[in-house]
């Protein structure tokens, strides 16, 4: 697996701090596991990329968890990382097509309208942090970006890329998170916007090209004086799914449906919902799942 990790950085004067990744690999992981089609794959992706990115300025022990709801097709996005590096994303429709790609992979229509909540879990918190607001424009780093603004107070900029080859597999994923602290000088954050209306970096195609998470950061920093923070953690796909879960999930089926299977003669491919991580459960195992449900119905 990839040794990759997100490089963080800060301002000089500390007002500004920036967060950049190339999460290529951990990306593709989810398109091998998924069987994602374009535009799940860019949604999830943008999504596992930006979670990286927010969850790198947490500390120790801490996760975030984006989901995005819309009313187009793709229904929804989910991502979750952790300070630590360990990302997983998932949409409920991996295999949506559009009825033609004019749009390019925009997922403006494919999310829809609807809302972006974000959960921040810390250990020790009963309830995680929670917060939501409406989509602005469904291509998911505007949308955290606003969620940071409204729910943080936090001005920031989000560039997320997830570049594709003709068929439609990853080629380079990664983004870049500035956020302005309060008390920043106008001045700053004025040269930052003009840094990135003039430069126009695009975070995909720079990744494609090789650059570095130095090199995603500078076009955007240009003429501000900063400095990489030590954040040592590898960043890999993970899911705490264990075959022992997805065994339970099968006792939800009743007996009839279980007998089903085994009648079958076949093991049962089940997928964990959350990270797409296929398990095969043999027919003895089915008969020993029935045999338990059976006895707790005797109960």
């Amino acid at each position: 697996m990839s040794k990759e990790r997100v490089h963080r950085f800060v301002s000089k004067d500390l007002t500004v701090r920036i967060a950049a990744v190339n999460a290529t690999e951990v990306v593709r992981h989810m398109q091998g596991l998924q069987n994602t089609y374009p535009l799940a794959t860019v949604a999830v992706g943008r999504s596992m990329v930006g979670a990286l990115l927010m969850a790198s300025q947490l500390k120790d022990g801490q996760q975030v968890g984006l989901l995005f709801r819309g009313n187009g097709a793709l229904q929804s996005v989910y991502a979750e990382a952790s300070y630590e590096g360990h990302v997983r994303g998932y949409t409920p429709n991996p295999q949506y097509q559009p009825p033609n790609y004019d749009q390019g992979l925009s997922l403006k229509e494919a999310l829809g309208n609807g809302t972006l909540s974000v959960a921040r879990h810390q250990p020790f918190q009963k309830q995680p942090f929670h917060g939501t607001v409406e989509l602005v424009s469904g291509e998911i780093g505007q949308d955290i970006a606003h969620y940071l603004h409204q729910s943080h107070q936090i001005r920031s900029l989000v560039s997320l890329g997830v570049y594709l080859d003709t068929f439609g597999k990853v080629v380079a994923a990664g983004g870049v998170l500035i956020e302005v602290m309060p008390g920043v000088e106008e001045a700053v954050v004025e040269k930052i916007q003009k840094n990135y209306e003039e430069k126009q970096p695009n975070i995909s195609k720079m990744l494609k090209e090789g650059a570095q998470p130095m090199d995603l950061v500078a076009p955007f920093m240009d003429g501000i004086p900063f400095e990489e923070l030590p954040h040592d953690h590898n960043i890999e796909y993970f899911c705490p799914c264990t075959k022992e879960r997805v065994v339970r999930a099968l006792e939800t089926l009743g007996e009839e449906e279980l007998q089903d299977m085994i009648n079958k003669n076949e093991d049962a491919a089940v997928t964990c919902q959350i990270c797409g991580r296929p398990y095969t459960v043999t027919v003895a195992e089915i008969g020993e799942i029935k045999g338990r449900v059976h006895k707790e119905s005797m109960h």
